[in-house]
């Protein structure tokens, strides 16, 4: 069984910048890929970033391109988001998750997930 939990979280002004952090235990994950989603009230989970096993490969939602970069290191069991130029359309419950496969963007491909960590953008 895996735990994965969140950090990082909380209240910034457009325009400013928040690193999330997910930490794993449990077992080793650096054969799975890791992602992050992201849930508005009202709304559906969406994807926000995903990265492989390796670090290599990474795939971003059109929405955050170029202002949020996911990394992990897999020798500390932990995944990052580091999220700049921030707008409140970015307000939502930020969800950190474990893949079943090397690599996934898909809720369907998901094993874990964590709690959460609430990202409140003010205008």
């Amino acid at each position: 069984q895996v735990q994965l939990v969140e950090s990082g979280g909380g209240l910034v002004q457009a325009g400013g910048s928040l690193r999330l952090s997910c930490a794993a235990s449990g077992r080793t994950f650096s054969s799975n890929g890791m992602a992050w989603f992201r849930q508005a009230p009202g709304k559906e989970r969406e994807f926000v970033a995903a990265i492989a096993w390796s670090g290599n490969v990474k795939s971003y939602a059109d929405s955050v391109k170029g202002r949020f970069t996911i990394s992990r290191d897999n020798a500390k069991n932990i995944m990052y988001l580091q999220m700049n130029s921030l707008k409140p359309e970015d307000t939502a419950v930020y969800y950190c998750a474990l893949g079943t496969a090397v690599f996934t963007r898909a809720t369907s491909g998901i094993d874990s997930w964590g709690q959460g960590t609430q990202v409140t953008v003010s205008s």
